[in-house]
């Protein structure tokens, strides 16, 4: 009987790779369009070098503040796989933080002076201390209160709807408790606001800041001391686990909700100190200083691949200097680089949705 004959064994059809259209036409059109800018600026220059270098100078300080941010958002999604639009204002607590620091010491007297200008170096440290702390509690404890209840929850949205709620209700209290006008840092004299160095060129004169080489430098050893700390250290090595596996970490003995909790702490730190730095850099802020930064960070944490350490630092630096370097480059008013910044998140999520260095499977341990 027929029934009874083996069936012949058919090998698989070979699988037809299908191109996605829109992501190579949205490609073409972008490469052509810079293609053209760049010929444009080869052929009628608008800017000179010095002016060049002075956006590049800009780009390198902003870009190290939003690499500390994005970091937090990448250690915050390697572990919960959340992202925490609550964490750029984490990174505003942290500049107020250093602003009542530096506001207390100015009037704490030391003989003739203040502790601010007599012991300046000890001053900005207490100042990162404490807005590093202040910071750092605020992650843990919103990770307690509106994050760890959720984290079962049958609702995939509910901990990103309860982000979103928590960053409205901290710019909501810090609005209440300091008020909606703009504050001014009161740096020390070591590091005042507008002084540094001026470079001479033949075509004019750059002006290197001392709050912008300061800022800069702590991003980098920041960055560079947090990739060690999660590769050599047994917290370190325990977050990449949970960032891989949840389960097999737990059988081997992690502590799910501790190292959470120590995740959430440390991206704290880290948003503490570019709050400190973002307000001795820029002087000017309020309750909403970290909204926009934070949104922009998260653009340089997916432009670098989310959940990936180095990727959030290299995303960092990308966008903070294509988005000083990119009205001039292009052509446009210097208002619209918010612009520049959000519309190169649309062109990642559509050209490589995985980041410059992230894989499909995006994690802390994948480098």
């Amino acid at each position: 009987m027929e029934a009874d004959k083996p069936q012949e064994k058919t090998s698989p059809k070979p699988s037809v790779r299908r191109i996605n259209w829109l992501r190579l036409i949205v490609g073409i059109l972008t490469g052509s369009y810079i293609l053209y800018r760049i010929i444009i600026q080869i052929i009628r220059p608008e800017y000179g070098p010095v002016y060049w270098l002075g956006f590049l100078n800009t780009g390198l300080i902003v870009g190290g503040m939003y690499s500390l941010i994005a970091i937090g958002y990448t250690l915050v999604y390697g572990v919960m796989l959340l992202i925490n639009f609550a964490h750029g204002d984490i990174m505003m607590l942290g500049c107020f933080a250093g602003y009542f620091t530096f506001e207390y010491l100015n009037f704490l007297k030391v003989g003739d002076s203040n502790f601010l200008n007599t012991y300046p170096v000890l001053a900005i440290i207490l100042a990162f201390l404490i807005g590093a702390a202040v910071s750092a509690g605020s992650g843990y404890y919103l990770e307690k209160i509106a994050y760890r209840p959720l984290r079962n929850s049958p609702v995939r949205l509910a901990p990103l709807i309860s982000a979103v709620g928590a960053s409205i209700f901290l710019e909501t209290a810090a609005q209440i408790m300091f008020g909606a006008n703009k504050k001014t840092y009161k740096n020390p004299d070591l590091l005042a606001r507008g002084s540094g160095w001026n470079i001479q060129m033949d075509e004019g004169m750059i002006i290197i800041t001392k709050t912008g080489v300061f800022s800069l430098i702590m991003a980098v050893i920041l960055m560079v001391g947090l990739y060690f700390f999660v590769q050599k250290t047994k917290l370190g090595k325990s977050i990449r686990a949970v960032s891989q596996d949840k389960k097999t970490a737990q059988l081997m003995g992690i502590n799910l909700d501790q190292v959470t909790s120590q995740t959430f702490i440390i991206s704290g730190v880290l948003a503490g100190a570019a709050g400190v730095m973002w307000g001795i850099h820029n002087g000017l802020f309020n309750h909403y200083v970290g909204f926009l930064p934070g949104i922009k960070a998260f653009t340089a944490a997916v432009l670098g691949g989310i959940g990936n350490i180095p990727g959030a630092m290299a995303g960092g630096m990308i966008l903070g200097i294509v988005e000083s370097v990119g009205p001039a480059f292009l052509g446009i008013d210097f208002q619209l680089k918010d612009v520049i910044a959000f519309t190169i998140l649309i062109l990642v999520l559509i050209l490589k949705p995985s980041g410059l260095l992230g894989k499909s499977s995006a994690n802390v341990e994948k480098v």
